[in-house]
């Protein structure tokens, strides 16, 4: 066992600091004050995972730090009393991720790894006068020994015992089979994998047969683990929690710890296009085999909450099968009846994050909300829908008591803790990360602004001016296009699509909420489907007008137009099919061929609903908007940036796009990453691909200083 006790408690001031360097060398600090730039972004903490004690007197969260020459992101678990100032050191407790609190509050459990295997670990906190307290005598305690990670993980009510998530085999009867089976393979000379159905590979992971499962184990007086824990999803077909993204918010305790419920999407062989998601409980003891709760439903169940007194199971449902983009309502079930209920029928959002209050009176959820995330509070009887916290993203939040931890962020400020009451009074900021980088690294100034889009509906955009913006003068603009389709550019920080990053270059920059953007109501969300190349582009068309007719500091005729995902895909359709306005285009991990997309993702489900169903069903459908039917009318210069571990958008798209741009003698460029996935991640790459993308911009949008009149 590798000891942990070095990284114990080790004090450190809540901030970092802004730093200068370049793909090819290690940050540098710089405390002079400077534009923002990408290596601010990369040396910056990140805050994540607010966690309150019981008492409400502590905060346990992650912070992921940056270790450029490693060129990776070291996590580690703070503790904070909200008792002492702000300007105080945080305790460093220990690295590792997933801090949880036990159920009185004098312990916290969390990840970490011990001889490469990923344990759960425990951190006691001393009694002291007024509770719990935080000392330099406080040594974290292995309490699992197995072989397998730990995927993730949940404690019981009373603290007893603790839900298990691991990747097994599931024609194993325990999980050592699996490790030896691990083993063997690692053993042997061959490389060949045989498939006999879908997935093959999931977003950017090759499957290995293995499923994500479900399981309890007991602590044991001197509160360790058995090896050998109780499996209770066995014969579900599924993954629990559900991949790529899953987490501990898709299974729970009931209140008397008698009973688990947990989520999951049965596998078969329907599995890549099928969001048939299902509730299902069972015994903790594992006595009887699981039993589905919403097999009514054949959309997305999932997320449960049950009650505090332990009679309504909360969960969060959708009602089209097949699509991943539909609203979350929020539904209550009578476990003693079966009868559901959709709680917030007239509340035209679709939540998420979902918590419950301790009396069983409100549930507290997050939504997109015309470009801003709030949190709210829902009347469990009413549906009564109010908004708490606004102006910005919270990200995750917890309760206890009557206070809400939260993470919030913004479109200048990356993500810090807050505290607020449950009834949204008080809201106090507790940590204040990364405060050297925001009092030296100058950003752009933002407003939001509206315009009658496609068939004169109101859609939303945002402009974000340059670091040192003088009235009078013209800037080059960077118009971004988001992803999604089904998402927003909202009012967020960001660590890979950041505004401020060119803003920082001198860029002003635009972007459009258009027509199947999340936040507007689900009819505006859904109008996008089978029509990728219509309302969106009208929106962009009418958009880009407008923020030139409001804001006089956009140059026109220096503005390239950049997106990934679906906004990749836009971004090669307006090459072909609206190039006029720009001087260059940024085209990363996007849709270039829409009939071989179909065959070469691994969702199916996705391109099924966007085009009314299979290509070989509906071929016209996938030929529509295809931007591959256009390469001849191309003439703009393009930077395609694809990279070679993104399964969603195969590099195939970016590799045919990249050949159109040469084959005629377009000017263009290709940057890839064979080790990174449909985002760029790791710190130097986000580096390089910044600096590739700048230096692109600003070749085409060369100063013409002429324009710059006061």
């Amino acid at each position: 066992m590798k000891p942990l006790f070095a990284a114990l408690l080790l004090a450190l001031p809540a901030m970092s600091t802004a730093a200068n360097t370049s793909s090819h060398g290690t940050p540098v600090e710089d405390h002079s004050p400077h534009p923002f730039n990408i290596n601010d972004l990369v040396m910056m903490d990140r805050v994540s995972d607010p966690q309150l004690s019981p008492d409400v007197r502590y905060a346990a969260y992650s912070v992921r730090s940056t270790d450029y020459a490693a060129n990776k992101g070291i996590n580690a678990i703070y503790v904070q009393d909200l008792g002492e100032s702000a300007s105080k050191p945080i305790k460093v407790v220990v690295k590792g991720s997933s801090p949880r609190w036990s159920p009185d509050g004098h312990s916290i459990y969390y990840i970490a790894q011990a001889d490469g295997v990923a344990q759960l670990w425990r951190l006691d906190f001393p009694a002291g006068k007024h509770g719990p307290e935080l000392t330099a005598a406080t040594v974290p305690a292995q309490v699992s020994h197995g072989q397998l990670d730990i995927d993730a993980y949940k404690l019981s009510p009373d603290g007893k015992s603790v839900l298990l998530s691991y990747a097994v085999f599931t024609d194993c009867n325990d999980l050592a089979c699996t490790k030896e089976r691990l083993d063997g393979r690692a053993k042997d000379k061959s490389t060949g994998m045989l498939y006999k159905k879908l997935f093959v590979r999931h977003w950017d992971t090759w499957s290995d047969g293995r499923r994500s499962q479900l399981y309890l184990a007991h602590f044991a007086a001197d509160g360790s683990l058995s090896v050998e824990p109780i499996w209770l999803s066995r014969g579900i077909d599924g993954d629990i929690p559900s991949k790529p993204f899953g987490d501990d918010s898709e299974f729970a305790f009931s209140p008397d710890g008698n009973t688990v419920y947990f989520d999951a999407r049965i596998a078969g062989n329907s599995e890549p296009w099928s969001t048939n998601f299902d509730l299902f409980k069972v015994p903790a003891d594992g006595s009887s085999v699981p039993q589905n709760l919403t097999a009514a439903n054949k959309a997305w169940d999932a997320y449960p909450i049950p009650s505090p007194d332990g009679k309504t199971l909360y969960y969060l449902a959708m009602k089209t099968p097949g699509f991943e983009a539909d609203r979350f309502g929020i539904m209550a079930m009578d476990l003693t009846t079966g009868t559901i209920r959709e709680v917030d029928p007239s509340w035209d959002r679709s939540a998420s994050g979902m918590q419950i209050s301790a009396d069983g009176k409100t549930l507290f959820v997050t939504a997109d909300d015309e470009g801003q995330h709030p949190l709210f509070a829902v009347d469990v009887v009413s549906g009564k829908v109010d908004k708490l916290v606004d102006n910005g993203s919270v990200s995750a939040y917890s309760v206890a008591n009557k206070r809400i931890l939260l993470a919030r962020d913004d479109l200048k400020h990356p993500s810090d803790l807050y505290t607020v009451a449950t009834d949204g009074k008080d809201l106090k900021q507790v940590t204040h990360f990364n405060a050297m980088s925001l009092k030296n690294a100058k950003m752009g100034d933002v407003q939001f602004f509206t315009f009658p889009g496609w068939n004169s509906q109101t859609v939303q955009g945002y402009v974000v001016k340059p670091v040192n913006y003088k009235v009078g003068h013209k800037y080059p603009v960077a118009f971004i296009i988001h992803g999604g389709p089904q998402g927003a550019m909202n009012n967020d920080w960001s660590y890979r699509w950041n505004p401020q990053t060119y803003a920082g270059q001198g860029f002003a920059v635009v972007t459009i909420n258009f027509h199947g953007s999340t936040g507007y109501g689900q009819a505006f969300t859904d109008s996008i489907s089978g029509d990728w190349g219509g309302k969106p582009l009208e929106d962009l068309k009418l958009g880009w007008q407008a923020a030139l007719d409001k804001y006089n500091f956009l140059d026109s005729n220096r503005a390239c137009a950049l997106g990934a995902s679906y906004g990749g895909y836009m971004t090669y359709w307006i090459a072909g099919v609206w190039n006029k306005p720009w001087k260059c285009l940024v085209d990363h991990d996007g849709v270039f061929d829409g009939r071989m997309m179909y065959y070469a993702t691994e969702e199916l489900w996705f391109e099924e609903h966007e085009n009314g169903g299979p290509q070989f069903d509906m071929p016209e459908n996938y030929e529509k908007f295809n931007p591959l039917d256009h390469v001849k009318d191309w003439r703009v210069p393009m930077l395609v940036v694809h990279s070679g571990n993104d399964f969603r958008i195969p590099i195939t798209q970016g590799l045919g796009a990249f050949t159109a741009l040469q084959r005629q003698g377009i000017p263009s460029e290709f940057l890839t990453f064979p080790d990174e996935n449909h985002w760029v991640l790791k710190p130097q790459n986000s580096v390089l691909w910044h600096e590739t993308v700048n230096a692109w911009l600003k070749k085409w949008t060369a100063q013409d200083t002429s324009s710059n009149r006061p």
